[in-house]
């Protein structure tokens, strides 16, 4: 037996979970276990294929040309799992992303 879950806004503190009390809701503080379990976050600028011969010819100062074009958005994965699109951004001198998209788990298969 499976139960879907759809995102949604709640007040500060609260998140939708199965079980809950009348009205399916219960604190954050009950989900506090998984808070500090820790995941991979990937954001994918684009990607290259080559055979190994290309890749031993490599050198500093060679350019990797990437599967994107220029203000295209960028893959982010969790845990290997892509959940989001997003663009390239500068915070206080490094490179941070700012989503764009939310990818549905129905769409990220793959």
């Amino acid at each position: 037996m499976s139960e879907n879950f759809q995102l949604e806004e709640f007040g500060e503190g609260q998140a939708m979970v199965p079980g809950g009390d009348d009205e399916g809701t219960k604190a954050a503080a009950d989900l506090a276990p998984v808070f500090d379990v820790p995941v991979n976050i990937s954001a994918v600028l684009g990607k290259a294929y080559m055979s190994v011969s290309q890749l031993l010819k490599l050198g500093q100062g060679s350019v990797l040309e990437l599967d994107r074009k220029v203000g295209e958005a960028i893959d982010i994965y969790v845990n290997n799992r892509l959940v989001a699109r997003g663009e390239v951004v500068v915070v206080d001198e490094r490179l941070g992303v700012t989503m764009t998209e939310i990818i549905k788990s129905e769409d990220s298969a793959g």
